[in-house]
């Protein structure tokens, strides 16, 4: 039997239409919502503006619409969405976590390039920790010191699992060179703060389920080390690529024939997978989470 839960979210990026792998995602998120008990939040992030189009956000709205995929909290349209829940309105809660994290000596700016990191392998070693550049230092990120990085414990469906820190997360960025949170930060400030405890994320996230609950306990973040994971494994399409990467992958505006025809949406998503034919998105949440129902 499944746990019961209070809130999970949903969290698309709008920086390009939506693709049948968002789907997925969506479908077996709500659907396990529905079995815990919980309800679903919808988190937009938009921390980079520059990719972001109003269009791309719209989509989001039109497409969980006409899929009659539900949710409960945040923003209704998107005119709500960027009067009250852009994470441009969360700003201070991240300026908040990087300065904590600052004075605490956990973090340090650094100034090595992609090139120079490639050059290591592309696994970043540390190269600037020691350096003790200033915090505005320019053209810099912050990493974190994840020198004493060993396990972290993790919650699952299935109990609690101690997990080994992934060597291609050691001293990842928390803060961008143009000065904003970079994603790790701001998703587990943005989690912490809405009260999320049930996470669904797919198999390839799972590298940075662990760095986030390594980076919880450093801000204190006790509720965010309680949270439950699940990682559900990946959909593949006929070519063995991600859904989001395949050349089969058409956007769902693409598939929609102008977001007014969910039965084709799901015939298509269908098509361009290994799951069974589906009609709903819970019918694509119990093909997902058939290793736990």
């Amino acid at each position: 039997m499944i746990p019961a839960h209070s809130l999970t979210r949903i969290a698309p990026t709008p920086s390009g239409y939506l693709h049948p792998g968002n789907v997925l995602s969506f479908a077996v998120t709500v659907r396990l919502a529905q079995l815990c008990g919980a309800q679903t939040l919808l988190r937009i992030d938009d921390m980079d503006r520059e990719r972001v189009l109003p269009q791309y956000v719209q989509d989001i709205f039109d497409t969980l619409h006409v899929l009659q995929i539900p949710w409960q909290q945040g923003p209704r349209n998107y005119q709500d969405f960027e009067a009250r829940y852009t994470q441009h309105c969360r700003m201070a809660l991240y300026d908040n976590a990087l300065q904590y994290l600052w004075h605490l000596g956990r973090v340090y700016a650094c100034t090595c390039s992609r090139a120079t990191i490639a050059r290591m392998g592309g696994v970043y070693n540390g190269t600037c920790r020691h350096k003790a550049l200033p915090p505005d230092t320019p053209d810099a990120c912050w990493r974190l010191n994840t020198e004493d990085a060993d396990y972290v414990q993790m919650n699952t469906l299935t109990g609690l699992h101690n997990t080994p820190f992934p060597a291609d997360m050691h001293h990842f960025v928390v803060k961008r060179r143009d000065g904003l949170p970079a994603y790790q930060l701001s998703s587990v400030v943005d989690d912490v703060h809405f009260g999320i405890d049930l996470i669904v994320r797919g198999q390839d996230l799972f590298s940075s389920t662990v760095a986030q609950l390594y980076l919880a306990t450093l801000l204190d973040a006790h509720s965010f080390g309680k949270t439950t994971f699940y990682h559900h494994p990946l959909v593949t399409g006929a070519d063995g690529e991600k859904l989001s990467k395949s050349a089969g992958a058409l956007s769902v505006r693409q598939l929609s024939n102008g977001y007014t025809d969910a039965a084709g949406i799901y015939e298509a998503i269908s098509a361009l997978t290994t799951l069974p034919v589906v009609e709903s998105w819970q019918q694509i949440g119990d093909a997902l989470l058939k290793d736990v129902l």
